[in-house]
């Protein structure tokens, strides 16, 4: 178990170098400039200016010259400070990381929540209308956008709650009841379609165990029903399900991106976004350093509870 934990460890150095030189090179594809973004309306009218933000921006060097000092600084723990406000990459994602990080476990949470449970009763009453309508509001979720249910869930709040705080984001130092309130909503339209997807997973996992031997063996010995399925059948068809949400946590992550500006969250999606937008080379290249990170992270816990569900799962 140890020796395949520091591969993984050992992986993520790669991994992290080729994500670096992507972003890296990515954003600066995008077209305008980092200078006329800061000079604005006055980019065409002083040239010395211009200049001046050019060379203290070290924009002046060569792309390599200017990676190799970004990633220097990375190695040594700075970041870097924002190109746009001045202020320390570091601090600002400290700030921001933990927003997202709530975001996407309540997410995941709910989908596990709501997924599993439900691919186990449509996989117990296959045929009934319980299953029939377990699969169509699947279908539904499936195809909805996180954006789109969450703009419904935020217009369905203020004419039915207005009282829910759905766009109120509090932190959860100040009043943790009320954090968790704040951030449902967001993490319910995150964690819906892959809710759906853990759902249908889970269904036609668990029909496919229920078939095998050693269930009807248990069966015909007199076992009951829900013995059978919940310690027999659900601990091996679990396990295909949690390898589907360790790859959907990932995307959970890209997701917030999006999610977090529908909800206004102060979360690093947000802060991504923003930082696009004013072509802030600099935080991008930390935020998507660190969600790289925390991506890699989730995947080898996950990879790691495989064995505590299943013994006969060993990592050399």
């Amino acid at each position: 178990m140890a020796q395949y934990v520091l591969r993984r460890a050992l992986l993520l150095v790669p991994t992290l170098f080729g994500i670096s030189i992507l972003t890296f090179g990515l954003i600066r594809l995008i077209p305008g400039d980092l200078v006329t973004v800061l000079l604005g309306i006055t980019a065409s009218q002083s040239e010395l200016n211009r200049q001046a933000i050019i060379a203290a921006l070290h924009l002046d060097r060569p792309l390599t010259m200017q990676y190799l000092l970004w990633a220097r600084g990375v190695l040594a723990g700075d970041f870097g400070r924002s190109l746009v406000t001045g202020l320390s990459v570091k601090g600002e994602l400290l700030r921001s990381f933990p927003v997202t990080a709530e975001l996407t476990i309540m997410a995941m949470g709910v989908a596990l929540v709501m997924g599993i449970p439900l691919g186990v009763v449509s996989a117990v009453r296959t045929g009934k209308a319980i299953d029939v309508l377990a699969r169509a509001g699947a279908l539904v979720f499936i195809s909805a956008p996180a954006f789109f249910l969450g703009t419904l869930l935020i217009l369905a709040g203020s004419r039915y709650a207005p009282w829910y705080p759905m766009l109120q984001y509090v932190a959860m130092t100040e009043d943790p009841a009320r954090n968790l309130l704040s951030i449902l909503p967001a993490a319910g339209a995150l964690g819906a379609a892959i809710s759906a997807i853990l759902m249908r997973f889970t269904r036609s996992s668990l029909l496919e165990v229920l078939r095998q031997e050693y269930v009807r063996t248990a069966r015909a010995k007199g076992v009951g029903e829900r013995w059978v399925v919940f310690r027999h059948a659900l601990r091996n068809a679990v396990i295909p399900v949690l390898a589907i949400a360790g790859t959907q946590f990932v995307y959970l992550i890209g997701g917030a991106v999006v999610i977090e500006d529908v909800f206004a969250l102060p979360g690093m999606g947000r802060l991504v976004v923003n930082a696009i937008f004013q072509r802030d080379y600099t935080m991008v290249q930390g935020a998507v350093l660190v969600l790289t990170v925390a991506a890699v992270l989730a995947t080898l816990l996950l990879d790691l509870a495989y064995s505590a569900i299943d013994p006969r799962i060993a990592y050399g």
